[in-house]
């Protein structure tokens, strides 16, 4: 009964960490590496940094969104 009210909290937890990550885009390097690993194998994996770096570039770079601070 114990072990079946753990897996069930361990699940619950795994999915709302799961949600807010995907709300908050958190998961945008992850999906970024394993798309560079699948797709481009030769290209080199950028640090999260410089992926942070790159995005951010991009977005203010973009007319469209109009990039803001907040």
């Amino acid at each position: 009964m114990r072990s079946e009210l753990r897996r069930a909290a361990d699940r619950l937890v795994g999915g709302v960490r799961w949600y807010v990550r995907e709300l908050m885009d958190e998961s945008a390097y992850d999906r970024h590496v394993a798309h560079v690993r699948r797709d481009h194998p030769e290209t080199e994996v950028p640090s999260r940094r410089d992926f942070e770096r790159m995005r951010t570039d991009r977005q203010e770079a973009d007319p469209r969104q109009g990039f803001r601070c907040c």
